[in-house]
């Protein structure tokens, strides 16, 4: 799993933390259902966050923004005729119609209405990003607490949706980084990721004497790190990988962006 952080960059989108008496006014959300637009801040009486009808009570973690906090509940993903939503679409699309089950159902499940307030735990635990890792620092996140963030990235709902039983989906969403605006780059963005998990069977079913093959090494697993996976593995996860990244691309730009651009290298790394 590849997370792309900028870790040398020290960025404050706002010197101005949230004020202790801030209050952003929504609706409880759930995971399969849009995240409501419309949002108000008003003044209540107590240090907490308020936003989609759950408090947050504030400590030295909070940074959040009032400017930030504005964006929260746009959904421009899901406005329907946004080149965001458009783009999305067309992703989808391909996807719905490239890769189908046995009865020709979709194989990938589409999540574009997750609450953006995750758990520090899913943003980073779940993740098995180490405690100490520069990703976590509070001048790159915009943290409602210290238990609670906005998500830096849509990789926070991996665990639940794995853990769920899903083994083929597309995640969606607005995500939120402390970074310094510039031609290319602004604090909200959004992502869209494909997941797939393989079995041996699936992985290695097309090749010859593909029943020898492992998708580990001989290796020691932990809570924390998983074994390396072997070079066969490897090159069949990059050769399906960059197949699907090729049709996407002709899907959406057609041959000659493909030719021209796509050129994707995957070194071989262990998980974890």
């Amino acid at each position: 799993m590849a997370m792309l952080w900028k870790f040398m960059r020290v960025a404050r989108y706002s010197k101005t933390a949230l004020p202790p008496k801030i209050k952003v006014r929504g609706i409880p959300t759930h995971s399969r259902q849009s995240v409501p637009s419309g949002f108000a801040a008003s003044v209540p009486c107590s240090n907490t966050v308020e936003l989609f009808g759950k408090s947050y009570p504030q400590d030295d973690y909070t940074n959040v923004t009032e400017k930030i906090l504005s964006k929260v509940g746009k959904n421009l993903h899901n406005k329907k005729h946004h080149p965001l939503w458009l783009i999305k679409e067309q992703v989808k699309d391909h996807f719905y119609k490239q890769y189908t089950g046995r009865r020709g159902n979709p194989l990938f499940s589409v999540y574009d209405g997750l609450s953006p307030v995750v758990t520090v735990q899913q943003n980073f635990d779940k993740l098995l990003v180490p405690r100490d890792h520069a990703s976590r620092r509070k001048e790159d996140n915009y943290y409602l607490n210290r238990d609670h963030m906005l998500r830096a990235h849509t990789s926070a709902h991996q665990w639940d949706l794995i853990h769920s039983g899903l083994d083929a989906f597309l995640a969606v969403g607005d995500v939120y980084r402390r970074d310094t605006i510039d031609s290319t780059h602004y604090p909200v963005f959004h992502q869209m990721e494909g997941v797939r998990l393989f079995s041996c069977h699936e992985l290695f079913s097309s090749i010859k004497d593909g029943e020898s093959f492992q998708l580990f090494e001989q290796g020691h697993r932990t809570a924390h790190k998983q074994e390396c996976h072997t070079m066969e593995a490897v090159r069949l996860v990059e050769f399906n990988l960059k197949q699907v990244l090729t049709k996407l691309m002709t899907h959406i730009f057609g041959d000659v962006f493909c030719l021209l651009f796509l050129r994707p290298v995957f070194p071989r790394t262990c998980s974890g």
